[in-house]
Order: structure tokens, then C-alpha cells, then sequence
């Protein structure tokens, strides 16, 4: 059997452990090139960048922006710190387009293009709260269903040690690395292809998270999780009565659902296009 390959963008590179005390309170800091769409985790001294690149501070690139939006999200109920933070430093506006960028701080999902939208900031912090919930180590690999615009892989990326991120529209593929490109996050792997048959080279998954959602969970993914990993996804309810956000627990002895409040997610779709 060949061995597992890797995606050619970006390289890999291993993180350093992390004390579970640690880990329960901050994030790695992740270098962005010049020009990224990350902020300075709190403490961090900014790197130097190129005068021409070096955000001013002002608009959407102010931090006062950020925080805005991450106390909102403390105030509906967000309450992990490290969720927060990663929240706080990726620049949400970076990832929509232009004309909507007035909006990007807003509690609002907004379209991204191929019919997708980017999910409001308040989901992507509640089910990324939700996988990482009573964990105080760092989550190890991780498999994002629909990359989207790469919003969620990149606040994930900050969250948990490796995320293999896999879209089926090739549009949607390429805008993502073209919106990651700059960050050069070493632990972020993009892919091409069917999300509802996951991506079994890289597993077993310590987490499966998913943006679309579908009749049940497929079951790929089920069996791509760990024993102890965790899966959230949104599902369909009774017939007519829309989605609700799942958490699936794959135990030694089988699977735990805990089926959560209503949500509104683009479908499930197999194939490529």
C-alpha cells in the first residue's frame, strides 16, 4: 500500500506539546506572512511587516472591530476563552467579498458564491466550541466537511493541532487557497473532492465538523472518527421541520447523539463540481 499522501499546500509542520493547563487557556500562535489575515494573539508582539502591508488599524482592520464582535459572541453564550480568541484574531472580512466586507462583523451568514454562504460568526464559534467541549489538551486532527470560503478552517486551525478541509465545488476550492495563500498555515490541508465520503487517507479523526447538512450523518464519517472523537454537523429533523445541530460521540461500545437547537445550513451534496 502507498503510503498516505499529503496535500502539496501547505507544508506540513509539527506544533509543539502543550501542557493540558496550557492548552485550556490559549491557542499557538500560527506566523503569518505579510499581508495575513491574522491578528497578534493577546501578549504577542507584532511581527514586522512591509510598510505597504502593515494594517493601520482603522475600519475593518481595527482590532476595536474584532473585539466588538467577540463580545457579542461571549454575550450569546460563547464561553470557551480559546474559541474566543481564535474568534478575535482571524479578520472575517478578508474572507467575504468586497461589497459585503461591511458586513463581515455582523451576526449574519453571507453568500460566498456557487450558491454557499460563509456561516455567521456566532455558528462557527458555537460548534467549534462544541467539538472541543471537555477537552483541556489540544484536539489532534481534525476533518472540516465544505471548506467554503476557508473562514472556519482557519479559526480552526488555531484550535486544534491538524485540519484537513474538504470542498466539492472547485470554485469554492480554489478561493480558499487563494484567501488562505497568505496565512500559510502549516497545519491547514485543502482538498478536492466528495465530502460525504470524508477523506480516509488521513484518518482516524480526533473531530469531524461539517457546514452542510443532510438526512444523516454518512456513514464514512462515522467510521473515520475515533473511538473518543467527536463529530458536529447539522442534520435534518422530522420531515418539514428543518435542521438541528448534532454532536455524535464514537464510544468503544458504539455512538451517542445529542441533538441540539435548530440551525439553517446549506444541503449535503455527494459528487464533485
Amino acid at each position: 500500500m502507498n503510503p498516505r499522501p499529503r496535500p502539496g499546500f501547505p507544508a506540513r509542520l509539527d506544533r509543539p506539546a502543550e501542557t493540558p493547563a496550557r492548552a485550556a487557556r490559549t491557542v499557538a500562535p500560527v506566523a503569518p506572512r505579510s499581508g495575513a489575515m491574522l491578528a497578534p494573539a493577546a501578549g504577542e508582539r507584532p511581527r514586522p511587516q512591509p510598510a505597504a502591508l502593515t494594517p493601520q488599524g482603522l475600519g475593518l482592520d481595527s482590532q476595536a472591530v474584532r473585539l466588538a464582535m467577540v463580545q457579542k459572541l461571549a454575550a450569546q453564550g460563547i464561553k470557551d476563552v480559546r474559541v474566543l480568541e481564535a474568534m478575535g484574531r482571524v479578520e472575517r472580512h478578508r474572507f467575504v467579498d468586497t461589497a459585503l466586507a461591511t458586513q463581515a462583523y455582523e451576526d449574519t451568514s453571507l453568500p460566498i458564491g456557487l450558491g454557499q454562504t460563509i456561516s455567521k460568526p456566532n455558528v462557527v464559534a458555537r460548534m467549534a466550541e462544541l467539538l472541543l467541549a471537555g477537552r483541556t489538551a489540544t484536539m489532534g486532527r481534525v476533518l472540516e466537511i465544505g471548506t467554503g470560503c476557508g473562514y472556519q478552517a482557519a479559526v480552526l486551525s488555531l484550535l486544534v493541532k491538524e485540519v484537513y478541509s474538504i470542498e466539492r465545488l472547485r470554485g469554492l476550492h480554489e478561493k480558499a487557497r487563494e484567501n488562505l495563500r497568505t496565512l500559510r498555515l502549516p497545519n491547514v490541508h485543502l482538498l478536492f473532492g466528495d465530502g460525504m465520503a470524508g477523506f480516509a487517507q488521513g484518518a482516524p479523526y480526533a473531530g469531524i465538523i461539517a457546514a452542510a447538512g443532510g438526512e444523516a450523518v454518512p456513514p464514512a464519517w462515522i467510521e473515520q472518527l475515533a473511538v473518543g472523537g467527536r463529530l458536529v454537523a447539522p442534520v435534518a429533523r422530522a420531515a418539514g421541520a428543518g435542521q438541528a445541530l448534532l454532536v455524535l460521540d464514537k464510544t468503544a461500545s458504539g455512538v451517542q447523539h445529542t441533538l441540539l437547537e435548530a440551525v439553517h445550513f446549506v444541503p449535503l451534496k455527494s459528487g464533485i463540481a
